[in-house]
């Protein structure tokens, strides 16, 4: 199966790639990490301009009605240069999450703001046992009369703290689990960032005392949020493996062009031997991954049931590889690593 881009997925790859290069360098994304939101509204503003959060958002509500291909091609990009900006959080995960279970008028209401960039959205699933499957969910969800009362803590909220609208997986008290529109200045919601490893992706916890939301806030039907967060996932995997191939893509670019300049006993270190095959296992580590990410986003792209398969494979591939090769990059540049 041949995954080459087409020449409007490699205009669209030009143009994000140039744009990033030239508003995200590493020193701009040093002085966000530094930042409490971690990210830069007036890019976000621009991003949107520029039809980015828009692009897997069918036409019927204000989306460019690309697909998962072409979003992931803007990830592969974004990974690059480690763009910090709510992108996996709302575009990713918030958004899938309502095309996947809202309603007709849930998806009217809520989507075209994501889409424009004025509605930042975020996920939040894992509490603090850490456990990302359903079964960990123990946050409450408590009818009262034509109301429903949201009783516990979530964690590891990825940009919880600067979402404005939260979709929150609770427990009804047949146990079935169901996901809740809230939105994140409701009396009783609490977002506190977290001081995580990963700077570029901010991340919170959030507490919820006796959130009362209307029963209209849940997300679709009852029962039907386990099934939602594994489809989620695979949405979720599928992207960031794009975004993971970026980084790794970036990396060994880096070591080759060093290894062509760094003098050593007066020839290149890229004539030596043990670079040449470092160099060359990052190629294969690197192509291989891209190939796994690609073929997870075409899955995505076209509903096709392998993406159950191809999506935690390429989120294992391209992990793997992305450490690997930072790994050698770091070895290759030696002293200056």
């Amino acid at each position: 199966m041949n995954f080459a881009l087409n020449e409007e997925q490699e205009m669209l790859r030009d143009s994000v790639r140039s744009y990033l290069a030239d508003k995200v360098p590493l020193t701009r994304v040093r002085e966000l990490m530094e930042t409490e939101a971690g990210f830069d509204p007036e890019l976000w503003s621009e991003m949107a301009q520029m039809g980015w959060q828009a692009m897997a958002i069918p036409e019927a509500y204000g989306g460019a009605g690309y697909s998962s291909f072409e979003l992931g091609n803007i990830l592969e990009e974004m990974g690059r240069m480690l763009t910090p900006a709510p992108f996996l959080s709302s575009v990713v995960l918030a958004a899938n999450t309502i095309m996947l279970a809202g309603t007709e008028s849930q998806k009217q209401e809520l989507l075209p703001e994501i889409a424009t960039g004025e509605r930042r959205g975020a996920v939040a699933i894992v509490e603090a046992s850490g456990r990302w499957d359903p079964a960990g969910i123990e946050l409450t969800a408590t009818a009262d009369g034509d109301a429903v009362v949201l009783s516990g803590t979530k964690s590891y909220v990825v940009d919880g703290h600067t979402a404005d609208t939260l979709l929150v997986a609770a427990r009804a008290a047949d146990g079935s689990v169901d996901i809740y529109v809230v939105t994140a200045d409701a009396p009783g919601v609490a977002a506190t960032r977290l001081e995580t490893m990963d700077m570029t992706r901010k991340q919170a916890e959030i507490v919820f005392a006796d959130v009362r939301v209307p029963a209209t806030a849940r997300l679709g039907d009852a029962g039907h949020g386990a099934e939602t967060i594994e489809q989620l996932y695979d949405l979720a995997a599928a992207a960031l493996a794009f975004e993971q191939v970026g980084g790794a893509q970036v990396c060994m670019e880096m070591s080759v062009e060093y290894a062509k300049v760094r003098l050593q006993f007066g020839r290149p270190i890229g004539s030596f031997q043990a670079i040449k095959h470092k160099c060359a296992d990052m190629l294969v580590a690197t192509e291989s991954a891209k190939s796994a990410a690609y073929y997870a986003g075409w899955a995505a792209a076209v509903g096709d049931a392998d993406l159950t398969i191809a999506a935690p494979l390429a989120k294992a591939c391209c992990s793997d590889a992305y450490f690997d090769v930072a790994a050698d990059t770091i070895q290759v540049h030696g002293g200056i690593g």
